[in-house]
């Protein structure tokens, strides 16, 4: 037997940036928090440089707003920034819909995925665990889009997804009690897919997300 290659090593540069954002991302760092580059140095157990390297790409992104022998402040999410991302999830996952139910093919298949998606945030939602729920309506929503086909809309649905995380940890870590609701809501979308009614979808989606806002 031929041995086996040890794993790739991720690198240094890589290794800080993942940190730092899914800091951010996750709320461990809020907006408008001020950080060093030598905190998330040893907190990722390297040295400046690759930090560096990390915090201008977070920069680039939008997240870090860098300040030269200060650290760097973390962007906060703006008003019309929150409304924009759901004005676009709206279209987008309305549109998918719309394409999902003239299809003649039978949905159980879509369905299914959907609901175990669903089933995966009930745990999440009943420990109040804000994180793990986030990623699990993230994946929801997504399946959605995927589901259509619409390669175009996949993607650029997928450049929303950083800042769709955010918003909802943000807002999440404020009201978890909304948790077991949204389940609730998810539920309903799904039974409007099961009936081909893309205009129902629409409307439970439209209040879904008019909690957020």
């Amino acid at each position: 037997m031929p041995d086996t290659p040890p794993p790739a090593r991720i690198p240094a540069a890589d290794r800080a940036y993942e940190l730092a954002k899914d800091l951010i991302l996750s709320g461990g760092l809020p907006g408008g928090t001020l950080i060093s580059e030598g905190e998330i140095a040893e907190r990722a157990g390297l040295s400046r440089t690759p930090v560096r390297e990390a915090f201008l790409r977070l920069q680039a992104e939008g997240l870090l707003q860098l300040f030269p022998k200060r650290g760097a402040v973390v962007v906060p999410v703006g008003p019309g920034e929150a409304e924009d991302v759901l004005e676009l999830r709206e279209a987008l996952e309305s549109t998918a819909v719309r394409r999902i139910t003239r299809r003649a093919e039978p949905l159980d298949d879509l369905l299914r995925q959907l609901s175990e998606l669903i089933d995966l945030q009930r745990e999440p939602a009943r420990r109040a665990d804000v994180g793990a729920f986030a990623d699990a309506d993230e994946a929801f929503h997504r399946g959605i889009v995927t589901a259509a086909g619409n390669a175009l809309a996949e993607r650029f649905y997928e450049t929303l997804r950083d800042r769709q995380r955010r918003m909802a940890v943000q807002l999440l870590q404020l009201r978890p009690e909304r948790l077991a609701t949204l389940v609730e809501e998810h539920t309903a979308m799904v039974e409007r897919i099961a009936a081909r009614d893309a205009a129902g979808f629409t409307e439970a989606l439209r209040t879904h997300l008019d909690a957020h806002r």
